[in-house]
């Protein structure tokens, strides 16, 4: 799920959204019958510290915890951020917005030894967890083309200390930078059907994630009392995984779920099982707040 809590991917997107606070949790399950399965949860909350309605200009902060654990030694991360971003519209009628955020954190990984047998019983380790700092930044631009259609895009870069994470003490082993890179966009094809393509690039060091899709959106019922929209769709992991997800959008929630199938190299191991994706969020709407199929994220 791309962009169901999209501060994850990018901390300049936690001031687009349309209400004065957002909550989120995700939790993921992944190659369970490849060995012991890979587990993430990861939360964030988010406010609106202040606004104008009348030059669409403001001030967000945020907080995200993100916590995985996997494997026989339970090896893991928990990362932590504050996040304060800032968004400014380019012209008189909100149509074009730019939002700009840096982001402050913490993080610790490590692993256990309950379940290591060493060849010698008189070896020992030193540290089996690190804990660092990372410093991060982001922006996002959105852009309302017409009443029917809408672009947002965004680039983002996290590790840009590149904190030490060795287990030794000597900087030896560093946490590399993390960049990031999303486009999404929404057009209200006919009556109450629209169509949503989204694309995200990640890159760390050598490695590197192209993921891309499309969703569409059937809205039953769009006024401010009474909402209700279904989504469902395909996502690509880039010769890795195909995801199938489905989201409903009830009043100020949203619950979605997603799997998807491996089709990797590790295919005949995981037998095609790859993972699945549970994530709820809540959105504290304003009282002036009125529904519409493309509203601008910061009313």
């Amino acid at each position: 799920m791309l962009d169901l809590d999209p501060m994850l991917f990018n901390p300049a997107y936690s001031g687009f959204f349309d209400g004065t606070g957002r909550f989120g949790i995700v939790y993921r399950n992944q190659w369970a019958s490849v060995s012991k399965p890979f587990q993430t949860v990861s939360a964030t909350a988010e406010w609106s510290l202040m606004r104008s309605n009348r030059t669409m200009n403001g001030l967000s902060a945020g907080l995200w915890l993100s916590a995985d654990h996997e494997g026989s030694l339970g090896y893991g991360t928990t990362s932590a951020a504050a996040v304060i971003s800032y968004f400014q519209s380019l012209d008189r009628n909100g149509n074009n917005i730019l939002s700009l955020a840096a982001e402050v954190g913490c993080g610790q990984v490590g692993f256990s030894t309950e379940n290591i047998d060493m060849t010698d019983g008189s070896e020992d380790f030193d540290r089996t967890h690190a804990f660092y700092p990372t410093l991060g930044a982001g922006a996002a631009w959105f852009h309302q083309l017409s009443s029917e259609l809408y672009t947002k895009i965004g680039v983002s870069a996290r590790n840009l200390n590149q904190p030490d994470i060795s287990y030794t003490g000597i900087s030896d082993v560093r946490l590399l930078r993390r960049l990031n890179a999303y486009a999404r966009a929404e057009w209200r094809m006919v009556s109450q059907w629209s169509l949503l393509p989204v694309a995200g690039f990640q890159m760390q060091g050598n490695f590197s994630e192209l993921v891309y899709g499309c969703d569409v959106r059937y809205y039953l019922r769009e006024s401010s009392r009474d909402y209700l929209a279904l989504s469902g769709g395909i996502l690509a992991r880039h010769a890795d995984a195909l995801a199938l997800n489905f989201a409903v959008l009830w009043h100020e929630w949203t619950f979605a779920f997603s799997y998807d199938a491996n089709i990797s190299q590790l295919a005949a191991a995981s037998h095609t099982i790859g993972a699945f994706e549970l994530g709820v969020i809540y959105m504290i709407a304003k009282k002036d707040t009125r529904k519409r199929a493309l509203p601008c994220p910061i009313i």
